[in-house]
């Protein structure tokens, strides 16, 4: 898979706190979640109890497409920076499992003290960048519908 651009890479592993939105039935729901970032498989991973509102609601819905956002916060208008996204939340298995544990406890090594560590997988299929620091407004946009052709 192709990865967003390095300038969008560069700055999500900059962060450790994502806000995912949900809807069901037409009533959306936002949680805030630390993650870990596989940018070879361009891939946050995200640890969330099944009990909890966003995931019971995505799974009893079906809909596994979320979108999100990360940002630097700021008062200064120059140096807004911040991304949005959309993709889908699946569930880890077999070496991607491995791979997505080692990676957040290695992130956050205070995860090891959780009686249990559901991890998840939100694969992005759209990111779009706002990077003031590049000039007022400017944005950067990644498809992965532009890197299948």
């Amino acid at each position: 898979m192709s990865l967003p651009e390095t300038h969008i890479t560069d700055f999500i592993a900059e962060h450790h706190i994502l806000n995912l939105a949900i809807s069901r039935n037409d009533l959306p729901w936002c949680a805030t979640c630390y993650y870990a970032y596989l940018k070879d498989l361009n891939r946050f991973v995200i640890t969330s109890d099944h009990d909890t509102r966003h995931i019971r609601e995505v799974t009893e819905s079906g809909n596994y497409r979320v979108a999100g956002t990360i940002a630097l916060e700021t008062k200064l208008v120059g140096k807004i920076r911040g991304i949005q996204f959309s993709g889908l939340l699946t569930t880890p298995e077999g070496d991607d499992l491995k791979t997505a544990k080692s990676a957040y406890l290695r992130r956050f090594p205070i995860a090891r003290l959780m009686p249990a560590l559901h991890l998840w997988f939100v694969e992005p299929d759209f990111i779009k960048m706002t990077d003031n620091q590049l000039g007022f407004g400017k944005k950067l946009l990644w498809s992965a519908a532009d890197t299948r052709n």
